[in-house]
């Protein structure tokens, strides 16, 4: 019998490359949309075009009711799952003073208050089932660092941070691992970049890397934290930014060091 793992968000992007590469891996994979039914369907089609089992539904990430009738539902078809990847999420961006509440509250509970929901749904299951599972939740390098007129998205997702230390301490006798990653700039329609774009000539130069991450650099990072591999890993987020958190810690190393010089 196969592994199960539910994706959230899978239309496109993130979510689509790690679905993609699970099914690889040989998972059967859940999987759930937003407004893309398109863009699910056509995740799904793929999937099952490698031999292996795949159901998509939507879920709407500000609706609680939502996500529990679609997660639960695909619980219902597969009838274990094993694996969860966390990977829907909304953004907003707008100076500290024009952010509208509206806005604020949209982007949060989408991000933080939708991660709790689903997460809760899953870990339920695997408790009531006494499945030693693995979650992963999809955060940002902005829980850690702040990004300009990003106040809604990064407070959001320094939420997730926080809720992914907490479901590990929780779930771990329950023998559930909940570990999260950090993507930097990434390249998927959300940033306007078109699937199997080249963007080796989107020069980053203050990532120390040089470039965006690819889809399937993140999906690569999501594998290895629900594989046999990361068994001893949990309550973590895994940076994969290009080394885009180092920069402030060189900033400030570099202010130090002229305000000594300044001083000599």
């Amino acid at each position: 019998m196969s592994d199960v793992v539910i994706v959230t968000g899978a239309s496109s992007g993130i979510g689509r490359a790690t679905a993609m590469h699970l099914a690889d891996l040989g998972y059967d994979v859940g999987l759930t949309y937003g407004s893309n039914a398109e863009g699910g369907e056509e995740t799904c089609r793929r999937i099952r075009a490698k031999g292996r089992r795949a159901e998509v539904c939507r879920m709407l990430l500000d609706d609680p009711e939502s996500i529990e009738q679609a997660i639960g539902g695909l619980i219902d078809k597969f009838g274990r799952v094993f694996a969860f990847v966390n990977n829907a999420g909304t953004l907003a961006f707008a100076t500290f003073t024009e952010l509208k509440l509206d806005d604020w509250r949209r982007v949060i509970d989408a991000n933080l208050t939708g991660s709790f929901v689903a997460g809760q749904v899953i870990a339920r299951h695997m408790v009531r089932e006494s499945i030693p599972g693995r979650i992963v939740n999809v955060s940002s390098v902005h829980e850690a660092i702040p990004l300009l007129s990003g106040a809604a998205y990064c407070a959001s997702k320094a939420g997730v941070g926080m809720l992914t230390k907490c479901m590990a301490i929780d779930l771990a006798p329950h023998r559930i691992r909940v570990n999260a990653i950090g993507p930097g700039e990434t390249a998927t329609p959300m940033i306007g970049v078109a699937e199997g774009e080249d963007i080796r000539g989107r020069h980053r130069p203050e990532t120390p890397l040089g470039r965006p991450g690819m889809p399937a650099e993140m999906a690569e990072a999501i594998a290895y934290l629900l594989s046999p591999g990361a068994q001893f890993t949990t309550g973590t987020t895994l940076f994969v930014d290009g080394g885009l958190s180092l920069m402030a810690a060189i900033g400030n190393q570099r202010t130090i060091m002229k305000s000594m010089g300044e001083g000599a």
